[in-house]
């Protein structure tokens, strides 16, 4: 279930995966939120990972969610809970595809 937050100051957010854990800590706009506190958009989407381990505890190997975040900079980043999450990256400068990194 993909989730998406826009903060035309800050910048935007998404995510996928395990939609009821995303909207347990309001995913999107906790990482924007995040990013307005001054963390990187990588860090953002790290922060909120890591909220959603706590919440799970070990229940969490059984489940997938990736943040993708921007700033109003144009930095970008990601971040899931387990490997596997990757994310593309189009501009006039680069086309490529990220592997996110994640906490398990």
């Amino acid at each position: 279930m993909p989730d998406f937050f826009v903060d035309n100051e800050v910048g935007a957010a998404t995510a996928t995966g395990q939609g009821e854990d995303v909207i347990r800590i309001a995913g999107s706009h906790t990482v924007v939120e995040l990013m307005r506190q001054g963390l990187s958009p990588e860090a953002a989407c790290k922060r909120a990972v890591e909220r959603i381990l706590r919440i799970k505890g070990d229940k969490a190997k059984d489940i997938q969610i990736g943040f993708i975040a921007i700033n109003k900079k144009g930095q970008y980043g990601g971040y899931a809970l387990q490997k596997g999450f990757s994310y593309a990256v189009k501009s006039e400068k680069e086309e490529r595809l990220y592997k996110a990194k994640s906490l398990i």
